[in-house]
């Protein structure tokens, strides 16, 4: 996977003059955390992604490389299960996908497209990555932080 967000924390960070140290202390995580993220070393949770984008005021979306957009005019800061879980059954439907051709395009296990649609959990980073990238929808939008489908450039 071709991930950006390690390079565009880095450069927001920089941007804004704040240390891996003191991004960490704000975001309750250890600064080797952070340069792990920055490195790429670990992928980075979706909780996570999203305080370092309300943190620097910028989209989910531009932070994983989806969009040069920094930010939406209307979003929200947390990430919403319910809506998220719905939003993807929904995709689907309307897409004419089952969860096991979902799975199959995105080369992943049909069970974390079923643990998400039941809400037992919240997508995982890869899968929402492919999962917008392939179909070029936003994340912000499937996560529900913002209301209305963005076009991805």
């Amino acid at each position: 996977m071709n991930f950006e967000y390690g390079k565009r924390i880095k450069e927001l960070r920089e941007k804004e003059n704040v240390s891996q140290k003191q991004l960490g202390k704000e975001l309750g995580i250890s600064r080797s955390s952070i340069n792990q993220f920055e490195q790429q070393y670990d992928i980075i949770p979706i909780k996570r992604l999203n305080q370092i984008a309300n943190y620097f005021n910028v989209s989910i979306d531009y932070l994983l490389g989806l969009t040069n957009i920094k930010n939406y005019k209307v979003n929200k800061h947390e990430i919403n299960r319910e809506i998220s879980s719905q939003r993807l059954k929904e995709f689907r439907k309307k897409n004419n996908l089952t969860q096991n051709s979902l799975a199959q395009k995105l080369n992943i296990s049909r069970s974390i497209i079923v643990y998400h649609e039941n809400k037992r959990t919240i997508i995982g980073t890869p899968f929402l990555y492919e999962l917008c990238k392939k179909y070029n929808i936003s994340a912000d939008y499937m996560l529900g932080i913002i209301d209305k489908p963005q076009e991805l450039s």
